[in-house]
């Protein structure tokens, strides 16, 4: 049996990256961070780690993969990463009435706000 223990993102700046992700999840290093690489996990001990990696190469407009953070206050959550360094992505690809946000993190890297909620009475 298999799991999945970390996701990986490239970097340009990780400990710029890992500042922003830490505040947006409520991660903690693992191990110290060092200047090209850190580990993420989740505060409570459970869950999907984060992994941070320094990368030259740019972003991808359109991602093959990004994160998908789920929440029922979305625009609440929205506004607090927004805070914390994200910024809005110009999507040309949402669908009529959508259930999600795009934004970037500090670096570019693309991720999706999903509100929980959505479609509920």
């Amino acid at each position: 049996m298999m799991r999945i223990g970390t996701v990986v993102m490239g970097a340009s700046d990780v400990r710029r990256a890992a500042s922003f992700w830490k505040s947006a999840l409520g991660y903690v290093e693992r191990e110290p961070l060092k200047e090209d690489w850190v580990v993420l996990v989740p505060a409570g001990g459970t869950g999907v780690g984060l992994s941070l990696g320094r990368s030259e190469v740019p972003v991808q407009e359109v991602p093959r993969v990004h994160l998908d953070l789920y929440t029922d206050e979305q625009d609440t959550e929205v506004e607090r990463l927004l805070a914390l360094g994200a910024r809005r992505v110009a999507w040309e690809l949402y669908p009529p009435d959508p259930d999600f946000v795009v934004l970037a993190d500090t670096e570019g890297n693309r991720f999706c706000v999903i509100d929980t909620t959505h479609g509920q009475p």
